[in-house]
């Protein structure tokens, strides 16, 4: 059981740093509940104190993903419209097939966001380049999060491996 537990923690790790790129998953809290999992492991004794603390973390940065995009937007002078377009940029940029579509679509989709608003295009190209660097900013924070709790899951793996394969 505790393989089966180990191998939807090592899915959920992933999933959360995938979860860093996209808009609809959480990632750091989404590899946080791979911790959390791990703790159910017999195998593996996790303190309680130390999900506590990336709990905190994970809901911190969860609240700070928010926080950052719009930041930065409203720092540069940008809109509601220009957020919108970030996120719809993302999401296209992340489906077509071109290269660099993660770091252009952010951006051309807060531009679009910000033309749509009625904006001149000397401020909505300033808007969104706002709206990107917010974008960057929280995605770097939370891809950071999320490598350091795989880094964390693996390093509590290999200190548990013999443990683990006990016959």
């Amino acid at each position: 059981m505790d393989i089966i537990l180990i191998i939807i923690a090592a899915l959920l790790m992933f999933l959360g740093i995938i979860g860093s790129f996209l808009p609809i998953l959480p990632g750091p809290l989404t590899s946080w509940i791979g911790l959390l999992v791990l703790y159910f492991t017999e195998a593996i004794p996790l303190d309680k104190t130390f999900l506590i603390i990336t709990f905190a973390i994970a809901v911190f940065i969860w609240i700070l993903d928010y926080i950052i995009p719009a930041i930065g937007t409203k720092r540069f002078g940008g809109t509601k419209y220009g957020m919108i377009g970030t996120t719809i940029g993302l999401i296209v940029g992340l489906i077509a097939p071109i290269p660099g579509g993660i770091i252009i679509g952010p951006f051309l989709g807060a531009l679009l966001g910000e033309l749509i608003n009625k904006s001149d295009g000397k401020t909505a190209t300033k808007a969104a380049f706002g709206s990107f660097i917010g974008f960057l900013t929280s995605t770097f924070i939370k891809f950071v999060v999320a490598i350091i709790y795989l880094g964390l899951f693996i390093g509590v793996l290999w200190d548990y491996r013999y443990a683990l394969f006990q016959v």
